[in-house]
């Protein structure tokens, strides 16, 4: 069929760099998400199948159904998924994303973000902070008490207090935050200190219990993370917003479930390509090294996907003593993903390069064309259930999964 490609790319990235997420509340998964229910369980990546799971979405897993109180401890949660009596799929099948494991089930608490600008919605969890979390496959007693916490206490009164308003503009909190130092992905100290601020007035007009907000904004100030899955499915609200344009050759999906790197391309619907993920180079914390490492993880990837994370790390300076480098490394960084994207972002913009837009719109064809793969920005979970976060780093796609994608493309629309 006759097609004008970069008239299609064009398309898809006005579309994605138009959109305009905008927080709208909190509330039950099961109430919101499309096709939720109590024994259905999504993750990060693309689709996976129990007996590939990695040790931190098996553990996330667990934990899942002993919070939902479907399984009372580990060996009955482990043998009602044998049984076949807990089904899983991908967060990105919902309009959902969740960083690493990304495990998210009926009754969790998630963030709202509608994009006004196309109406269409997208999901993500709340951030549970650092250290031992369910996302990196924790499911000790006080990992559980504190999601119960967290989907009991904070979540309520958040949905409370932004139903007082007309919602919080994600994709404007991120621009000022790039401004700031912040790359968006790893590094968002600037984007939830602006965050907690923008919540801290709307949480006191509505809460009647003095300790129970203090708490929340002490757990909402303390985390550099709190405003990472707000932005992740501000993202995704992007990116989907950029999906399904025919003869498109943009990246609309990339992510990781701790086996497989997967990705999706506008012009191709809803087709996965797939291969086996990379363990990340970085920095690790002290007594782990690479051996520990789980491959890549995790549907944060979807900042990329949109133009940030470590597409904007030029604005970001600092994040090399996170993830190893240099500064120049940062810059050097954001250059070369000029060389494999179709735009640069009309909204997100680096002091650093004359405040030139981030780069957006992964073309496979450029990537294929020039060997260049796209640069992420990741955490690195302890390749056991449960451990946590051992470090901090780069890491790229398999090439593969950008070939296939081209044969793919070239086999459906004949070229």
């Amino acid at each position: 069929m006759a097609i004008d490609i970069d008239k299609a790319n064009q398309t898809t990235v006005e579309r994605m760099m138009s959109a305009r997420p905008i927080l709208k509340g909190v509330a039950r998964a099961k109430d919101v998400i499309p096709g939720m229910k109590p024994n259905l369980l999504l993750h990060a990546g693309p689709p996976i199948e129990w007996a590939r799971m990695s040790g931190p979405l098996r553990g996330a897993v667990i934990g899942a159904l002993i919070l939902e109180g479907l399984a009372k401890d580990e060996k009955q949660a482990v043998k009602m998924v044998e049984a076949g009596e807990v089904e899983f799929d991908p967060c990105h099948h919902h309009q959902t994303v969740g960083p690493m494991a990304g495990v998210t089930s009926s009754s969790m608490m998630v963030y709202e973000l509608d994009n006004v600008t196309h109406g269409n919605k997208a999901y993500s969890n709340l951030n549970e902070g650092y250290g031992k979390v369910l996302r990196y496959g924790a499911y000790s007693e006080d990992v559980l008490a504190k999601l119960r916490w967290m989907n009991e206490e904070m979540g309520p009164l958040l949905a409370e207090a932004l139903a007082t308003t007309e919602g919080i503009d994600i994709r404007a909190l991120l621009s000022e935050s790039l401004h700031m130092g912040d790359e968006g992905h790893n590094r968002n100290k600037a984007g939830s200190i602006l965050y907690t601020a923008k919540l801290a007035p709307l949480l006191a007009k509505v809460s009647k219990k003095a300790d129970t907000l203090s708490e929340i904004l002490k757990f909402l100030g303390d985390n550099a993370l709190s405003v990472l899955n707000p932005v992740m499915a501000a993202c995704k609200a992007m990116a989907d917003a950029g999906h399904g344009i025919e003869g498109s050759t943009v990246v609309t999906t990339m992510a990781r479930n701790g086996t497989d790197f997967g990705l999706r391309v506008s012009g191709m619907g809803d087709q996965w390509f797939t291969a086996p993920a990379e363990v990340p180079d970085g920095l690790y914390f002290p007594g782990y090294t690479s051996a520990d490492a789980n491959r890549d993880i995790g549907d944060s990837t979807i900042t990329e996907t949109a133009g940030i994370g470590a597409f904007a790390m030029a604005a970001a300076p600092a994040i090399v003593t996170f993830v190893s480098g240099t500064p120049q490394d940062a810059i050097n960084a954001t250059l070369e993903m000029y060389e494999i994207t179709t735009a640069e972002h009309a909204a997100f913009t680096i002091p650093q390069l004359d405040f030139r837009g981030t780069p957006t719109g992964i073309d496979i064809r450029k990537v294929v064309e020039f060997g260049i793969t796209p640069r992420v920005n990741t955490g690195i979970a302890h390749k056991e259930a449960g451990v946590g976060q051992v470090g901090a780093g780069l890491v790229r796609p398999p090439m593969k999964i950008f070939e296939d994608a081209l044969v793919a493309f070239a086999e459906k629309y004949k070229l």
